[in-house]
């Protein structure tokens, strides 16, 4: 009997000891999480011109599995979005910004994707000089956006001023956007934007991009009318010109006074392409198609003699 009880308290025993290591385990799974682990590169190589800083910035994700990452990266400035990019097949991104006046911290984070987990890479200082006529800078936040098609998504484009204490009059911006996969759209609100001279806070827009779901089926039945309207008159036509080959002349006109009629005939119904859209509608809607790109967000001003264009850009994953 006693031994019966030291061999119960045993089993007892091993069994919390075996929970008490598993709860650890669990815990240190959780916080890793599946996939591989990353490393996210930044290296920049900055442009002093014509009192403006411009840097271009190569982005590298690689995984502790060597095959390339695929999404897009964010980069931000001290914590602060400023542009996104698709990565390419190697898993690579190169962007080009324009900096404001001041030190910078420059960073990329990488997103993840079905494999490969999220990392963020070591910081790149940089100091921008200074503009001696009025300027502006453009950022978006967030930098990268993720939709099924049918979905759409908000944007806020910041225009931060520089030296605007030397407008003599009000510059005004016009917002754009370029590089929209098929069948997706982008609307700001407002479209136009007004600097005041000595205007020191960013101005915002509200930038939507929307996708496309795909409507119906891409086939519908009789969508191979058009193939029996230009078959079906050629194929009777042949038969008739058999038929008539050998037989006097008033049946050959006959037989071909009759293909005219059917001809005419569809025309007039089925194969008439307004009759096809009044009773059939207009085809259906391919959908947004699936990928990660690279939008251009674009601010451009003129005074009438020249035009200053900034851009920054967005990573849109079409899922």
């Amino acid at each position: 009997m006693r031994g019966m009880i030291r061999r119960s308290l045993r089993l007892e025993l091993v069994a919390i000891m075996g929970i008490a290591m598993a709860v650890p385990a669990v815990a240190l799974a959780s916080e890793n999480g599946p996939g591989v682990t990353t490393q996210t590169t930044l290296t920049a190589e900055m442009h002093d011109q014509a009192g403006r800083t411009t840097a271009t910035l190569a982005v590298a994700v690689a995984g502790e599995d060597r095959l390339p990452a695929t999404g897009a990266v964010a980069i931000s400035d001290k914590g602060r979005p400023l542009a996104g990019a698709a990565l390419n097949a190697q898993g690579q991104a190169t962007l080009n910004l324009a900096l404001p006046a001041g030190d910078h911290s420059l960073s990329a984070t990488y997103a993840g994707d079905a494999i490969h987990r999220a990392s963020v890479s070591s910081s790149f200082h940089a100091q921008a000089q200074a503009t001696t006529t009025p300027d502006f800078q453009i950022a978006v936040n967030p930098a990268t956006l993720s939709l099924t098609p049918g979905q759409s998504g908000t944007i806020t484009a910041s225009i931060t001023p520089e030296n605007s204490s030397a407008l003599t009059a009000p510059m005004f911006i016009t917002l754009s956007c370029s590089g929209l996969p098929d069948q997706a759209s982008c609307v700001f609100n407002p479209e136009n934007i007004e600097i005041q001279p000595n205007a020191a806070t960013p101005i915002t827009s509200s930038m939507v991009v929307e996708t496309q779901q795909a409507e119906g089926l891409l086939s519908r039945p009789g969508s191979n009318g058009v193939a029996l309207c230009i078959m079906l008159p050629g194929a009777l036509g042949l038969g008739g010109l058999a038929f008539s080959l050998r037989r006097r002349l008033w049946l050959q006109r006959l037989s071909l006074l009759a293909l005219v009629a059917l001809v005419a005939t569809l025309g007039a119904t089925a194969c008439n392409a307004r009759y096809n859209y009044y009773n059939h509608g207009p085809p259906p809607n391919p959908a947004t198609p699936a990928g990660t790109y690279t939008i251009d967000v674009i601010a451009q001003s003129s005074n009438g003699v020249t035009a200053t264009t900034h851009f920054t850009t967005l990573a849109l994953t079409v899922q």
